[in-house]
């Protein structure tokens, strides 16, 4: 595209088809049909890899050429999404999959909807499992995502706003929240953050939350998941989607601590179930980020805390290992690592296989070679089962992250450390935001009546109003 490259059409059809041959200039894909309809010279014009091409013979070829253009009701029957004189616009809608028709003394181009982008089948999240509910998942389709949404919210109240992001790539954002609950500021604050990013390319939700959440803490601020129904109870409590077109991933704002352990499964179960078992993932926050350093504390510096029956049963299974606690720490967490990105990485017929037989092998081997006690085997294995039961992967990563400082400061100042490290944590926690929102929110807040879907999650009937982390519109629900 040069510099004095018109923004509109003009009434000379071969102008046009320059202007936009020149943007497309060297793609081979990039194709002018020559048409006569209704006694004028046209083209069809379109992208071949990206459109149906039988599609475009059926719903747009054959009708033109029997009645072309002339009415309202002649366009509804093409296909036909718009009109429209922008070359932007246009360009834009062929990199969408559309093919348009210019005509001879003609400054408006006719837009038709035919694209055939590949699609996988629509299938649960790999890391969002759940035992009862919906086990359908968001694909690779910004459209077919959305209408996994609508589907459950019969409302037109439920806005869609599309941004697009990333200055080569032009990529299509979805903006989704329902007008008469979210905060109007916070959707106008994430709108104005979306359309602030300047980047060549955007992939995927992943980058948009760096530019987003200006965030810096080791704690996501944004919840990212691939599940509808997961999407839709956030929308309704007053929360708003991102979503990215060529990606399954979502982001939800804004997020409180306690919304990266919220599972679909807590509301498909009877309300004391759920609330053991929300219990139960907080409590495996607290191991998987503490015991590996409360062992170590407790063998460097606080044997006497210990009964003597458990004291002798660790100091024979260290008495050959020639590392302090920390370094036997350190090598099995980190070995954990290695084995888990290998997992990921491998087939998973194969991956499976690492993971059972690579941890058998290995955690055999540094016990009988005196390399690593059998006490600090079973307190990472502990360790590692407690950080993979949080329901959102990235609240996962930030916890096993979260251990490596526990374990320098027990292996330092023993538990002393540990409980400095851990105020700190909780400072930071409470002076967290989340777009305005309190991320420790109802605990920093001392809003003991909003902890009804916090630690525990009470019966239905007593949801009768909406949290007030996400500042709703309208508060109250209705619940009979």
């Amino acid at each position: 595209m040069t510099n004095n490259d018109p923004l509109i059409l003009t009434t000379k059809l071969e102008e046009n088809l320059f202007h936009l041959r020149e943007r497309f200039v060297h793609s081979e894909d990039f194709i002018m049909e020559y048409l006569h309809l209704q006694g004028k010279e046209s083209y069809l014009v379109y992208i071949e890899t990206i459109i149906d091409k039988k599609l475009v013979q059926k719903r747009v070829l054959e009708p033109l050429k029997e009645s072309g253009i002339s009415n309202n009701d002649e366009k509804q029957a093409l296909s036909l999404v718009k009109e429209s004189n922008s070359i932007k616009e246009l360009t834009q809608r062929l990199l969408e999959g559309c093919c348009i028709v210019l005509s001879q003394n003609s400054d408006l181009a006719y837009i038709f909807e035919v694209p055939v982008f590949s699609e996988r089948p629509i299938k649960e999240p790999e890391t969002e499992g759940i035992i009862r509910g919906a086990h359908d998942g968001f694909v690779e389709s910004l459209s077919t995502n959305i209408s996994l949404i609508r589907k459950r919210i019969h409302n037109p109240k439920l806005k869609v706003k599309y941004i697009y992001v990333g200055n080569d790539s032009h990529t299509k954002i979805g903006l989704i929240y329902l007008d008469h609950i979210a905060n109007k500021k916070t959707v106008s604050l994430i709108e104005q953050k979306l359309s602030e990013i300047n980047m060549d390319i955007v992939l995927a939700p992943g980058y948009i939350e760096e530019f987003v959440s200006n965030n810096t803490s080791i704690f996501p601020t944004m919840l990212s998941t691939e599940r509808p129904d997961r999407i839709v109870a956030n929308l309704m409590d007053g929360r708003i989607a991102i979503m990215s077109d060529s990606s399954p991933g979502a982001l939800i704002a804004p997020t409180t601590f306690f919304t990266f352990y919220q599972s679909p499964d807590d509301y498909n179960s009877r309300w004391y179930y759920g609330s053991f078992i929300r219990f139960i993932r907080i409590m495996g926050f607290l191991i998987s980020i503490a015991l590996p350093a409360l062992y170590i504390a407790i063998v460097s510096f606080h044997f006497e805390v210990l009964p003597t029956e458990i004291v002798f049963s660790i100091k024979t299974s260290l008495e050959n290992v020639p590392y302090p606690p920390l370094i036997e720490a350190l090598g099995m967490q980190i070995t954990l690592e290695i084995l888990r990105e290998a997992s990921i990485r491998l087939p998973s017929r194969i991956a499976q296989t690492i993971g059972v037989v690579g941890g058998l092998v290995i955690g055999t081997a540094v016990v009988e070679a005196n390399l690593v006690s059998n006490t600090m085997i079973i307190v990472v294995a502990i360790t590692a089962i407690s950080s993979f039961i949080v329901p959102i992967t990235e609240m996962g990563s930030a916890i096993r992250l979260l251990g490596f400082p526990f374990m320098f400061m027990a292996a330092m100042f023993g538990l002393i450390g540990m409980s400095f490290f851990f105020m700190f944590l909780l400072i930071h926690l409470c002076k967290l935001e989340s777009f305005g929102t309190p991320y420790f929110a109802p605990l920093s807040t001392l809003r003991w009546s909003e902890m009804k879907d916090t630690l525990i999650r009470v019966p239905f009937p007593l949801f009768k109003t909406r949290p007030n982390d996400t500042m709703p519109q309208k508060k109250n629900k209705k619940v009979t």
